[in-house]
């Protein structure tokens, strides 16, 4: 696993923007490479404040967005169009304001589809297979790039401190319980995370600040997922100055106005 850098930028909004130039750099260096990529979203504000702005950028076009394959690190388990769903917002930032090819788009079904949250995450993992290719070594693809956010708490996904997914070594799992509404939700699990070949944690504002210090610091990933969260190529720690404002003087990083 590779080891993080962190970049901090001046508040959620200037991190949103520069976050939004990354995803689109990534995409076309994918593109170049494989004539393809594959991307993992992210809910929450800045994962979506994230979307909106690529959706506004000039350059957006310069990615051939019908050879983007879109997943999710988690979701909500509840009907399609729930406006509290990931789905549901990044439609409304990016994905309808672009020209993807619906085959590429990979959602996570809820429970209108007439599945149970296992079944859910079984389809998503058998999704996950057919899209895997002998080079990537395991039951899913080596996502170009993970965006992750991260709660106070330090969760990742819907991967919560504690709780048994966690510990879980399947693609995907139904997770029960959640401490964070709605309790039933559909995530990746850390190995998949860890095989992507980038993974972006991306968090914003003071109350993230001590999960984002025990994150980078020899946190256990049972006790802080998100110290778990490292691609097998590049990690990087997307912040603002208030969620890295507990952060020890003498990690290396990198800052930007």
């Amino acid at each position: 696993m590779s080891v993080p850098t962190v970049i901090i930028h001046r508040d959620a909004d200037v991190l949103a923007k520069a976050v939004a130039a990354r995803v689109i750099i990534r995409a076309l260096d994918a593109q170049a490479a494989k004539g393809s990529a594959q991307l993992v979203l992210t809910g929450g504000t800045v994962g979506l404040a994230t979307l909106a702005e690529i959706a506004a950028s000039p350059a957006r076009d310069a990615v051939d967005w019908r050879k983007v394959d879109i997943w999710w690190g988690d979701e909500r388990f509840l009907p399609a169009g729930d406006p509290e769903r990931n789905e549901t917002g990044a439609r409304k930032a990016l994905l309808d304001h672009i020209d993807l090819d619906p085959e590429r788009v990979h959602v996570m079904r809820g429970p209108d589809s007439g599945m149970t949250a296992e079944e859910s995450a079984d389809a998503y993992a058998e999704e996950l297979r057919r899209a895997s290719r002998p080079e990537d070594h395991g039951p899913a693809p080596s996502f170009d790039l993970m965006m992750l956010g991260m709660g106070p708490d330090g969760h990742v996904a819907s991967l919560f401190p504690g709780l048994p997914a966690l510990y879980d070594t399947r693609p995907v799992v139904a997770v029960h319980g959640s401490p964070k509404p709605p309790p039933t939700r559909v995530s990746l699990t850390m190995p998949v995370i860890q095989g992507s070949r980038e993974v972006w944690v991306i968090a914003a504002g003071e109350e993230k600040a001590r999960a984002v210090r025990l994150a980078l610091s020899d946190s256990g990933t049972m006790q802080v997922p998100a110290a778990g969260a490292r691609g097998s190529r590049r990690t990087l720690f997307l912040l603002d100055r208030a969620a890295a404002s507990k952060i020890p003087s003498s990690l290396g990083r990198i800052s930007s106005p």
